[in-house]
């Protein structure tokens, strides 16, 4: 089946017999025995669950994976694989990352003696002088959060070698426009709270991998600790996947179109979207995916623009977080980034004057109106 299909019918209940084409939602904790040693496969909800499983094997199927985990949100998902790490152990991340990812990694740092080392991971020259003999995995986000950065998939796979662990943060793009899996990735991790369940409704995350081993470890990690995703979230989710690729589409279309507003606006400074013509980006975007994402950050002249802006804006709505069917502006410095050191999003760009805007499905005509009013 085509992309398009496997978000319609991707998700299967194997035990129906009714016909229902929803997927009911198995809402129970604990599963009876038919005998002494003898299961239904399912056993306890902690474990697994027919409503996850069906989730599971949809996200498994977009992402071209074998194995799928579903877990209570993204930061549960990214929390479970840094539990494979061992004391002692070495990470390397895109330097621009998600707030939440830092703190983690941060935290980390502390409570398990990880080392971790923050880079342009597009540079190759400078990740190849960072891995280490304890190196164990490199994190990338591409496009990262806010910058937009975009990193060679298959060039850190070529530099890191086959025993370092690649995981890729593909929730900006989801496997509508980018599959690093099939560029080299061993991991995919995403927020399904954004752009696969698309309705800012429900919480999840996902890791979705080829490599058996991860993913059992993953399995321990979530029947030990009870991270996964709840029946009724996984049934959300499964609802929100049918209209992922037709949203995805109409978001990236409008994307395109602010973008090239804020670009020529005298209010704005730079525009970070790969999509742009003179992105850093964009030529690496055009040989890995198969769109630019609907995830646009710009600078604006001065603190006093960013925040009338955000008190102005209407059918745009001043929140955090991204992905859903309405549009959404977020101002970074107080909220995804506000945990990291000032230093170090001042030395990325994070300032006062930053806005992170994710492009939903409302007409295009009336989000161009709005940033414009808002802007002034």
């Amino acid at each position: 089946m085509k992309i398009d299909s496997v978000c319609v019918h991707g998700a299967k209940d194997p035990n129906n017999t009714t016909g229902a084409l929803a997927v009911p939602i198995y809402q129970s904790a604990t599963y009876a025995h038919p005998g002494v040693g003898e299961s239904t496969g399912y056993d306890y909800a902690r474990v697994t669950n027919p409503t996850r499983e069906a989730l599971e094997r949809a996200v498994a199927g977009l992402e071209g994976g074998s194995e799928c985990l579903a877990f209570s949100c993204g930061m549960a998902a990214m929390d479970a694989l840094m539990a494979l790490m061992r004391p002692g152990d070495h990470i390397i991340c895109t330097d621009d990352l998600y707030g939440g990812s830092a703190r983690l990694l941060a935290a980390l740092t502390v409570r398990m003696n990880i080392k971790v080392d923050y880079l342009d991971t597009n540079d190759q020259e400078k990740l190849r002088s960072a891995l280490r003999p304890e190196t164990k995995a490199v994190f990338i986000e591409t496009p990262s959060n806010p910058m937009m950065k975009v990193t060679d998939i298959r060039a850190v796979r070529k530099t890191i070698g086959g025993k370092i662990k690649l995981i890729v943060d593909n929730t900006f793009l989801t496997p509508i426009f980018q599959l690093p899996l099939a560029l080299g990735a061993d991991v995919v991790l995403h927020s399904g709270t954004k752009y696969l369940g698309g309705h800012n409704d429900t919480l999840a995350g996902f890791a979705v991998t080829d490599d058996k081993e991860v993913a059992e470890e993953l399995r321990y990690v979530t029947k030990t600790v009870g991270s996964g995703l709840t029946p009724f979230d996984s049934f959300m989710i499964i609802r929100g996947l049918k209209t992922l690729a037709l949203r995805m589409r109409q978001s990236e279309a409008s994307a395109r179109v602010l973008a090239e507003f804020l670009a020529g606006h005298r209010l704005v400074g730079r525009v970070h979207y790969p999509g742009l013509p003179d992105s850093p980006g964009r030529e690496i975007s055009l040989a890995q995916t198969s769109g630019f994402g609907a995830m646009i950050s710009f600078s604006v002249d001065s603190e006093e623009t960013a925040r009338r802006v955000l008190q102005n804006v209407r059918l745009i709505r001043y929140a955090e977080s991204l992905g859903g069917v309405e549009s959404l502006v977020t101002y970074p410095l107080l909220q995804t980034h506000a945990d990291l050191p000032e230093e170090v999003r001042l030395a990325l760009g994070i300032d006062d004057r930053l806005l992170r805007l994710s492009v939903g499905v409302e007409d295009q005509d009336d989000l161009l109106e709005d940033l414009s009013r808002a802007l002034g």
